[in-house]
């Protein structure tokens, strides 16, 4: 009987042929190729993943309606075909191995097929003619069946998304044939998304061998890309090889200043080192050089064009008996322009779908305290504002780490008045960047000594005092019920060259293990609905929140200063992130030093201020951490804290849809964004500054195309006074609007 669920196709090894093998699939017709009907950042609903077979039974094709991507399956696997059908680009010059993996010192190239001598194209005739490369594992079988959550989030606060996504998983499956490698089983697995041009593809090692064995790299990603640019030299070209030939085990870099391709967007779940930006943090994209692609322009063979996935820090990795090591996960965004808001608009579209989490967007206070009467004094004024969450801030009065029953009780009593009030509750806990100890610390690989770590000093997340951390982090929430972490300095990619940490061997398996360690506490967490505030890049993981981006002293400058910057901080931080997925800062008390004209303490002297502020935030969708020991301090602060919230919860989801960018904030002119969402009633708002000390007017064109609106839009400001007005065959309209001196004022569009 065949499962609903999944399919097995085994293929002998004995040469059994595989005509009939594929008979279960749906038959891939040209058809399906074709130009999408809409725009799928617009609307996506009608591109379903599925797995087709060709009628010629020799392929496989991986296909939505947006990508398609094409494996032969005889006599191994090879992926022959990678498309986007959004604007036609092709993606494949050449065949490569599906992966390649380095055990006991022995680099292994799986799948792939070999006898292609020009690398610039490649053409369909061709590919009967190739054959399999000699290796020491042998395709097997492969299964398809619908994706499954990469994580089982329990969405506990308010989201703008809680659907996990669907689509179709394929995994091909190669073993062992030597007997140094007999019960190896590598899987190579690609997921393919409804409604988004993505796939997701990473490698698992099965060791069902008699003995241990040593994983010294996982290439879960090889793809011999088109070049984007034809450059004869690059600025400091390397000395070509003296024989022309790439070798698998070596890692060319390019020349550099050349343009690595634009056409696929990579990201994995391997990035860390506090930029705030994906880009910065990656730790796995390699553009590499091919120079047994002959025919390429530049002289030397440095042409950025042969993508290479792994970890380049992840090394000496023990794989015990009867356990599976997962590679990192690799997303692969087709992307069909290189313009700067539609590119993000994509890369935004696939957080929505792949990391749901990332919606999540509590209305939370930062609350400095000092004793129990404050924390329940401050979720009274959450509640009477319209506040849905407190943490607990640095310098407040709780720690994490004390697992005494006393503390237990005092946070778990806490926690159920939170909870009585309809108020989540969570805390700040430090990692990173401090001292433990010596025997605790990470251990400098040049010194042999703790120090030299992405802090200076910073305890390894293997050591006992790391797996105790953890262990404490656990057993703080699920004893207490908290419902937030806000987990500072988290492991940052810190190496470490001890030996007796228990949570790894040494300096090559350092960093791999410890990521692990911490990527399993975010999922632990995730999994039960705990909220995370981390500031770095775990989103793929479990977190929620990073910061924005911005200079913390900024926070002691003046307050009409700050305005301006958290502005320019919000423009800058949106272009690819979610508005939901960055954090702001507003100091209600002194923080990084300044005076009385950089905080807004005693609050009702400073209303006007106040509110700017809530509403530059609010208004992008971004959350700040007002952080102070109390939300108001009169009755007339109260009623602009609770009107400000209001208004914020009446457009929620069109103020945490996706931002287009009109002006940057420059202290010149007016600034101003715009949140657009085909699929809301409000399907925009506009929010604009006048920062001048003087009344302004303007006219500007207001780019509406990802409104969805087509013909005629309704325009109000502030909710009243609304105008119908034509879009012009730019999609665009005039928008005439006045705005008082150092103010601000906003339209909706339907």
């Amino acid at each position: 009987m065949i499962n609903k669920i999944s399919i097995v196709f085994v293929f002998l090894l004995s040469g059994l042929s595989v005509n009939a093998q594929t008979n279960n699939l749906p038959l891939w017709e040209s058809s399906k190729e074709k130009l999408p009907s809409t725009d799928w950042i617009l609307n996506a609903t009608n591109y379903t993943a599925q797995v087709y077979e060709t009628a010629n039974k020799k392929e496989l094709v991986l296909s939505n309606g947006l990508l398609k991507r094409v494996f032969r399956i005889a006599p191994t696997i090879a992926c022959v075909d990678y498309k986007n059908l959004v604007n036609g680009q092709q993606l494949l010059r050449a065949i490569t191995p599906e992966a390649r993996v380095n055990i006991n010192g022995v680099s292994y190239d799986i799948g792939g097929l070999v006898g292609q001598k020009e690398k610039a194209y490649l053409l369909a005739d061709w590919i009967n003619k190739f054959q399999s490369a000699l290796s020491a594992f042998a395709f097997s079988s492969y299964k398809v069946q619908a994706l499954s959550p990469y994580l089982k989030w329990q969405p506990k606060t308010w989201a703008s998304n809680t659907k996990q996504p669907n689509g179709k998983l394929i995994s091909f499956i190669y073993t062992g044939t030597s007997i140094a490698l007999k019960g190896i089983t590598v899987t190579v697995n690609y997921e393919l998304y409804d409604g988004i041009p993505l796939i997701v593809k990473w490698v698992s090692i099965n060791n069902a061998s008699t003995k241990s064995v040593k994983i010294n790299r996982v290439t879960s990603e090889i793809l011999a890309a088109v070049e984007e640019e034809s450059a004869v030299v690059g600025a400091s070209d390397k000395v070509p090889l003296t024989n022309g030939i790439y070798e698998s085990n070596q890692v060319l870099e390019p020349a550099s200043g050349m343009k690595v391709p634009e056409g696929i967007y990579i990201e994995t779940n391997y990035a860390f080192n506090n930029a705030m930006r994906y880009p910065l943090s990656d730790q796995t994209t390699h553009w590499l050089v091919d120079t047994t692609y002959t025919s390429q322009v530049n002289y030397n063979f440095r042409t950025p064009c042969l993508l290479e996935v792994f970890p380049e820090k992840a090394l000496g990795i023990e794989l015990p008996v009867g356990q599976k090591m997962n590679s990192v996960r690799t997303h692969e965004l087709l992307m069909d322009s290189y313009d700067r808001e539609r590119r993000g608009l994509a890369i935004k579209k696939m957080y929505r779908c792949i990391a749901p989490w990332t919606t999540a967007n509590p209305i939370f206070m930062h609350l400095v305290s000092r004793n129990d009467e404050q924390v329940r004094t401050a979720i009274d004024q959450c509640v009477a504002t319209g506040y849905e969450a407190l943490i607990l801030s640095f310098g407040s009065h709780i720690d994490m780490e004390d697992t005494s029953a006393v503390n237990i009780a005092r946070w778990k009593k806490n926690t159920a008045y939170a909870h009585s009030k309809g108020i989540a509750i969570g805390g700040y806990s430090l990692f990173s960047s401090r001292r433990i100890s010596d025997e605790d610390d990470v251990v400098s690989a040049k010194t042999g000594k703790p120090g030299g770590a992405f802090f200076g000093n910073a305890p390894c997340f293997g050591s006992n005092w790391g797996l105790n951390y953890r262990d404490k982090i656990k057993y703080f929430f699920a004893q207490t019920g908290f419902d937030i972490w806000e987990n500072d300095g988290p492991f940052p990619g810190d190496v470490c060259a001890s030996k007796v940490h228990p949570g790894h061997t040494g300096l090559d398996d350092s960093q791999w293990k410890q990521m692990e360690i911490q990527k399993e506490l975010y999922h632990w967490l995730n999994e039960r609905g705990v909220y995370i505030n981390a500031p770095d890049w775990y989103f793929l993981d479990g977190t929620n929140k990073i910061g924005i981006g911005y200079r913390e002293v900024n926070f002691s400058l003046p307050r009409e200063n700050q305005m301006i910057l958290n502005r320019q901080n919000i423009f800058d931080g949106t272009w690819n992130m979610i508005p939901s997925m960055g954090w702001g800062f507003v100091p209600l008390t002194k923080y990084q030093g300044g005076g009385k004209e950089a905080i807004l303490e005693p609050l009702n002297e400073h209303l006007k201020d106040y509110e700017q502020l809530m509403m530059q935030y609010y208004g992008s969708g971004v959350q700040a951490c007002y952080r102070g020991p109390r939300l108001y301090d009169t009755e007339s602060t109260k009623q602009m804290v609770t009107k400000v919230i209001s208004w914020y919860k009446q457009y929620r989801f069109i103020l945490n849809s996706d931002i287009i960018h009109l002006r940057r904030a420059d202290g010149r002119d007016y600034d101003g964004i715009l949140h657009v969402n085909p699929t809301l009633k409000t399907k925009g708002l506009v929010m604009l500054y006048n920062p001048l000390k003087e009344s302004i007017t303007r006219s500007i064109k207001l780019p509406l195309y990802y409104t969805g609106l087509t013909n005629k839009v309704t325009i109000a400001e502030r909710g009243l006074h609304s105008v119908v007005k034509s879009l012009n065959r730019n999609y665009e309209v005039l928008l005439n609007f006045t705005i008082a001196p150092e103010s601000y004022t906003w339209f909706t569009i339907e």
